[in-house]
């Protein structure tokens, strides 16, 4: 026969699962207001607005340009805007990307990826960069520049940015090396180009094959030094690759630092680096 429990014994129960049940509900009455008061005065004070505005990536324009372009101010509320819209605002033809994120409760970073810059054009006796994307950016620059090869003689916009999308395939520490860039089209070679290093030899290749190789640029000049070579010289890539001393390209003008047992090409390697 089951027992039979007498209401005055569950009373005690009920009334603290009541009791218990009263409690939560306070608790969460309590969190709610204390977190929406927190907020309102959060909100209303200078602990909201943005004290540090932080920009990174910044090489064509400065970090003052993008901060102005952007919209924000020091002193405005951190949360009184919306980080697409001033991507948005920061979008440049030389920008590849732009992302803006808040930091902590007070600072907002603003990262900023521009396009590469493969090489400088001379115009209106100024340099300006061309980047990968093909733009020439207007800035302004008088000075010869040295971390980006200088364009000579590209009147034709197509083969100038055949060159572009080839340097743009190249390694920054072989891009560093090239100093200038010459036109050296001829009819039967419309793509023939002259590449004069900063380590003071002179390539002569195809725009059609000059990122393929010229990676192997480093590899040749260290074969080309290692046999023994203290002249600089001429380093043909256009079909296969072979080395001629300035003394003998130029040996009209040169004469005396001629050899008579001095061959007049090396060849040398480009399908890889050579062994050792």
């Amino acid at each position: 026969m089951d027992k039979v429990i007498d209401i005055e014994e569950r009373i005690p129960t009920l009334k603290k699962k009541r009791r218990r049940r009263t409690n939560i509900k306070f608790a969460v009455i309590i969190s709610l207001f204390v977190g929406t008061l927190f907020l309102l005065l959060y909100f209303q004070s200078p602990y909201s607005n943005i004290k540090k505005i932080k920009v990174s990536g910044a090489g064509l324009a400065t970090e003052g340009y993008y901060i102005e372009k952007s919209g924000l101010q020091k002193g405005d509320s951190m949360w009184g805007f919306k980080t697409s819209k001033v991507e948005k605002k920061l979008k440049e033809e030389w920008v590849k990307d732009v992302k803006v994120k808040r930091k902590l409760l007070t600072e907002v970073d603003i990262e900023v990826e521009e396009y590469r810059k493969v090489a400088y054009i001379f115009e209106n006796n100024q340099f300006y960069p061309i980047l990968e994307n093909g733009i020439i950016y207007k800035s302004s620059e008088t000075i010869p520049p040295m971390d980006a090869p200088i364009f000579l003689d590209f009147q034709d916009e197509e083969l100038r940015e055949m060159v572009l999308k080839e340097l743009a395939k190249l390694d920054e520490e072989v891009l560093a090396l090239i100093s200038q860039i010459n036109l050296a089209s001829t009819e039967t070679d419309p793509y023939a180009i002259t590449l004069y290093m900063n380590d003071g030899y002179e390539v002569r290749a195809e725009i059609t094959s000059l990122a393929e190789k010229m990676k192997y640029y480093p590899a040749i000049v260290a074969q080309i030094e290692s046999s023994g070579k203290k002249e600089k010289g001429i380093i043909d890539i256009e079909v296969g690759s072979y080395f001629k001393p300035y003394s003998e390209e130029y040996k009209n003008l040169n004469k005396d630092k001629q050899s008579d047992n001095e061959p007049v090409e090396q060849d040398v390697e480009n399908d890889g680096p050579p062994s050792t």
